[in-house]
């Protein structure tokens, strides 16, 4: 039997490089582990943060408290303080400054005086979920496929564009006349060749037409008249028009996108125009109201999978609408890296959208609270708006017609048992539109 001499060695070697890999792996391993021993879900931490965290905190900067990007780190690195002294800030903050902790008055100073808010229904593994959170490295942001146009710089998507629509047809439109032309050639060449005299043949004909319409009074009176009838339909079709402004979408100072509050926040019309309910006018909301959720907002997050083809040809990023919240923090004189007011304001001159005429009463307070009408019946679906228009064209007759068909609601109101009992005897019907209650009065509508 031959002897295999270097079994030996073999085995040894597979055996070293086993250690070595089990070595490497384990330290692959540790790295992957939290420096901070942290265990939590940063994933339910991100819900979390965001509802209980979110309206004081940022990660990466000041605001109504400090920045808690790797909080539970540096903590540790630069104070000395444990897990433990953050789940009892994060439940009671209040006690541990009365107690006389020192990090937590130094905090307490620092930041204005301003309270923590404790959050003593917090279990140990949802403050476990908050810090792997923040201690959970920023995405990477996503890569969108832009096309941009050297002259100007604009974002613009790799659909076929309104250019090139409009050259392809000015191609076909140019081969059409070269195509008559041809024609016209081939068929004078044609009649040269039959021996037809082009010039006495049509000679005259246009004249002898005009001079028998000219002639004939009948056709001249029925022309006359269908020409003043319709240059009087066009006119009055014309003056109709004026004062209507459907589709009305000027251009405001501070771009506001109710597409995005409206539509996907989901905050309701008369939290910003409160007014509506108790009053004539809708009103234009005070920027104070604005500052009461971008206090924290300051920039835009938008899309996580981010922006649209159609936001890009706009010019709708993430940084154009960051731009405009610091045109408001302009506006309202809001230090964002103190986090106080300054009191250098700037009026922002808004345009108005929906003008009616000073003869026009309207009562907002009458149709939102009384008549329970939504926004969207005369404004349209303004949630779907990135700019918004006039979408109704408020004339008297869209008025009267909505007045027509619209059943007053008068279950639960005794101020309308008594008229609704007799008028509805006298129209012999169940429902009452508002014209029938009145609506209709001119007295109503105009002073």
């Amino acid at each position: 039997m031959k002897k295999v001499i270097y079994r030996n060695q073999i085995s040894k070697v597979l055996g070293i490089s086993l250690v070595v890999f089990l070595l490497f792996s384990i330290s692959i391993f540790a790295q992957d582990e939290p420096a901070t021993g942290s265990s939590g879900d940063p994933v339910k931490g991100k819900t979390l943060f965001n509802q209980n965290c979110a309206a004081c905190h940022s990660l990466t900067r000041k605001m109504t408290g400090p920045p808690l990007a790797n909080i539970e780190s540096r903590l540790s690195e630069d104070e000395g303080l444990d897990r433990e002294w953050l789940n009892a800030w994060i439940k009671n903050s209040a006690g541990m400054i009365k107690s006389g902790d020192a990090y937590g008055n130094k905090i307490y100073t620092e930041y204005a005086q301003a309270p923590m808010t404790a959050f003593p229904t917090l279990s140990d593994t949802d403050i476990d979920d908050i810090l792997a959170y923040t201690a959970a490295p920023p995405p990477a942001p996503v890569a969108v496929a832009v096309t941009v146009d050297s002259k100007d710089g604009s974002a613009k998507s790799s659909d076929i564009t309104n250019e090139l629509i409009l050259g392809a047809l000015i191609v076909v439109f140019a081969l059409l006349i070269m195509m008559l032309i041809l024609v016209k050639k081939t068929l004078k060449r044609f009649a040269i060749a039959k021996g037809v005299d082009l010039d006495e043949a049509y000679a005259g004909k246009g004249l002898s037409l005009w001079k028998a319409f000219v002639q004939n009074q009948f056709l001249v009176l029925v022309t006359s008249i269908f020409l003043l009838l319709a240059a009087a339909y066009f006119a009055f079709g014309w003056m109709m028009q004026v004062g209507i402004d459907q589709g009305y979408e000027p251009i405001q100072p501070i771009h506001y996108s109710h597409k995005i509050h409206a539509g996907d926040n989901k905050i309701e019309c008369k939290y910003c125009h409160s007014s509506a309910r108790v009053s004539k006018q809708s009103g234009i909301p005070s920027l104070n109201v604005c500052m009461n959720c971008h206090k924290s907002i300051y920039e835009y997050q938008g899309n996580p999978e981010g922006p649209t083809k159609e936001d890009l040809a706009n010019g709708y990023t993430n940084e154009f609408y960051t731009g405009e919240i610091q045109k408001l923090y302009k506006a309202v004189g809001w230090d964002e890296e103190n986090q106080k007011y300054t009191g250098e304001t700037q009026p922002v001159e808004w345009v108005q959208v929906h003008n009616l005429p000073d003869l026009v009463y309207f009562d907002h307070s009458q149709h939102v609270s009384v008549a329970e009408i939504e926004c969207q019946t005369c404004h349209g679906p303004v949630e779907e708006m990135e700019i918004v228009s006039q979408y109704s064209p408020l004339t008297m007759g869209w008025c009267i017609n909505c007045h027509k068909e619209t059943n007053v609601k008068v279950e639960g109101n005794e101020y309308y048992t008594k008229i609704h009992e007799e008028l509805s005897k006298k129209y012999g019907v169940d429902q009452l539109t508002a014209a029938q209650m009145g609506g209709l009065e001119c007295g109503k509508c105009h002073y």
